[in-house]
């Protein structure tokens, strides 16, 4: 299995901007967007939780697990 980052959908769907959650939950610009394109080895869960209060969702909205193959690379 691989955990796969849906941020930039949670993003579209309430219509915000990477630049207003990064300003909003206090990480720079360039950490989200190596958050969004999954370049990550990790997330703590108090930025995953200022994520989600920000976008008002759950982890399972911005996380998900897939098997292998259906990985988009």
């Amino acid at each position: 299995m691989d955990i796969v980052v849906r941020l930039d959908v949670m993003l579209a769907l309430r219509k915000m901007k990477s630049r207003e959650l990064a300003a909003e939950i206090g990480i720079s610009e360039q950490n989200l967007s190596l958050l969004k394109s999954g370049k990550v080895k990790g997330i703590r869960f108090e930025t995953l939780s200022r994520i989600c209060e920000a976008l008002d969702c759950q982890p399972g909205d911005i996380l998900e697990a897939v098997e292998h193959r259906d990985v988009e690379k």
